[in-house]
């Protein structure tokens, strides 16, 4: 049996960020998780919303952690991962109505950040919402010191990475026909930004 795996600040988010797809989440039906991770936030979030199916997805590596928080939690509305890579042309999904991400465009390179962007546009039916979780700069500048030191923490560890700016999000974003509904504030220097799709 496959140890579950334990991400500290999924404990630490996942009720500010509850609370706010408890409101932006509350018309949705079928929403996809690109890069659920350890699974904690996908246990979470179905429990606690259960009018939602919930597909997670990940690198095939993570699957078998993700997998034993399914299997403990035992949601029917939570699905087991997808194998999915944001820069692989193709997603192994049909079309959503909701897409929730948290964590993950700070981590991975740029070009990767766009393929993402992309692939959220292949995928997300007219009038659905993207759900982007993270610290994210505005007009070039750090909202935190903390995020200033985050920053220089994930460039040491890889320097493709980095805190990323709002505004070539939001350009990529409405490249895809997305426009910005909402932008909450989180805890810990983190925002909540939420796109709708024209339609």
């Amino acid at each position: 049996m496959t140890e579950k795996p334990f991400a500290e600040s999924c404990a630490r988010n996942r009720e500010p960020i509850l609370a706010v797809l408890r409101e932006v989440f509350a018309d949705r039906r079928q929403v996809l998780e690109i890069a659920s991770g350890t699974g904690q936030h996908a246990v979470h979030f179905g429990a606690a919303l259960p009018h939602l199916r919930w597909q997670t997805s990940e690198l095939p590596a993570n699957h078998a952690g993700i997998r034993a928080w399914l299997d403990e939690a035992g949601l029917a509305n939570v699905s087991p991962p997808l194998a999915l890579d944001v820069d692989d042309p193709v997603w192994p999904v049909a079309e959503v109505d909701a897409i929730f991400n948290a964590n993950t465009v700070h981590i991975i390179a740029w070009p990767s950040v766009e393929r993402m962007f992309a692939g959220i546009g292949r995928v997300l039916a007219p009038g659905g919402l993207l759900c982007l979780y993270g610290p994210f700069n505005y007009g070039g500048r750090y909202t935190a010191e903390s995020n200033a030191r985050f920053d220089v923490w994930l460039k040491q560890r890889d320097p493709v990475s980095g805190v990323r700016d709002f505004e070539a999000l939001d350009a990529l974003a409405r490249a895809q026909g997305l426009v910005l509904q909402r932008d909450f504030d989180m805890p810990s220097d983190n925002h909540t930004l939420v796109w709708r799709r024209d339609g």
